[in-house]
């Protein structure tokens, strides 16, 4: 085994020194990093040590960055000093929050949270880490996949070499377990990965047929590559085909016009992005957005307080008849 002498552990060290304890709004001196040599691992080095492995590390392009002050030796001299030292972070710390807050807020099973905020949580120092107590996520209720990430590993080889997969996909039952959908395992042409509403999602094409179809990442496991080429979707514009769906729901995408309340014109903006289109009439306000109808469906019943749809006419029958059956149940 290969041991570093300790002569070239020194810039090794002060390179992690800074990395741990320095930023710009925390700058060390000469001093200091040689106490943290002391007092971290144990190295008992002179200034001048500290100062030209400092430069060394200065001159590689670590990102180091530091303050040159003027001053008078006794003698009237001028002279300055190299002072201030800190590191300059590929990340601040309001982009490795936003990050954090991301996996907090996404279904990522719990283990797989903790393991990533810790590896981001090392990309900054021991500042940022106190910043982070008072973070809590508001996501309940999510059950453990451990093949999430080989998942996830295999869906990309997969969609980079156009093979097709195999899997079984899961639902769960009232003993809040994972159970198969089926007996016979799934086989896709995979096409691309995308998330919505925190939930992840791989788009695809199902073996004998040529429509899109879409499968929840967490709730595939068994996975396997096939050498069987995957089918190809040239026509797939995945922007246009998420915007279109604000549940992911499979089929094809329609006109749909609705009136809709003043209340909710942002959420709507919220949905469905440029796509919507409105028009200012008589005491109400139109709106028309290319969308899948079994998606929208849904979206409506949602904001059913606030939102009429007017065509296509089999939408709205869908919508009365759903409101109807409701309206039953709650009667008394």
């Amino acid at each position: 085994m290969y041991t570093i002498p300790p002569k070239k552990m020194i810039a090794i060290n002060i390179l992690n020194i800074l990395r741990k304890y320095s930023d710009m709004d925390h700058r060390l001196t000469g001093q200091e990093i040689m106490e943290y040599l002391k007092k971290d691992y144990y190295m008992e080095v002179d200034r001048k040590t500290v100062k030209r492995n400092l430069m060394n590390l200065t001159e590689l392009d670590y990102g180091i960055d530091y303050e040159e002050i003027a001053r008078t030796d006794a003698k009237g001299k001028e002279t300055s000093i190299c002072t201030n030292w800190y590191i300059q972070r590929e990340f601040d710390d309001s982009e490795l929050r936003f990050l954090i807050d991301s996996l907090l807020f996404s279904r990522v099973p719990s283990s797989h949270c903790r393991k990533l905020i810790d590896k981001l949580k090392d990309l900054s120092n021991i500042y940022f880490e106190k910043k982070l107590g008072h973070i809590y996520s508001t996501i309940t209720g999510s059950r453990e996949n451990k093949e999430l990430f080989f998942t996830v590993d295999v869906l990309s080889e997969a969609i980079e070499k156009k093979k097709k997969v195999s899997f079984v996909y899961n639902a769960y039952g009232t003993d809040k377990n994972m159970h198969p959908r089926r007996e016979k395992p799934y086989v896709v042409s995979p096409l691309a990965m995308t998330a919505l509403n925190g939930r992840y999602y791989l788009v695809c094409m199902a073996e004998g047929y040529d429509t899109v179809v879409n499968y929840r990442i967490d709730r595939i496991t068994g996975i396997t590559m096939l050498n069987e080429k995957a089918k190809s979707n040239e026509k797939l514009n995945l922007s246009e085909y998420m915007a279109e769906r604000p549940y992911m729901f499979a089929g094809k995408s329609e006109r749909i016009r609705m009136k809709i309340d003043e209340r909710v014109v942002d959420q709507a903006v919220d949905w469905f992005g440029d796509k919507i289109r409105f028009e200012t009439g008589d005491n109400c306000i139109m709106a028309e957005v290319q969308a899948n109808s079994e998606a929208f469906f849904h979206w409506a019943l949602q904001y059913g307080l606030w939102v009429e749809v007017t065509a296509p006419a089999q939408l709205r029958n869908k919508i009365i008849s759903a409101v109807d059956s409701m309206k039953e149940k709650y009667s008394v």
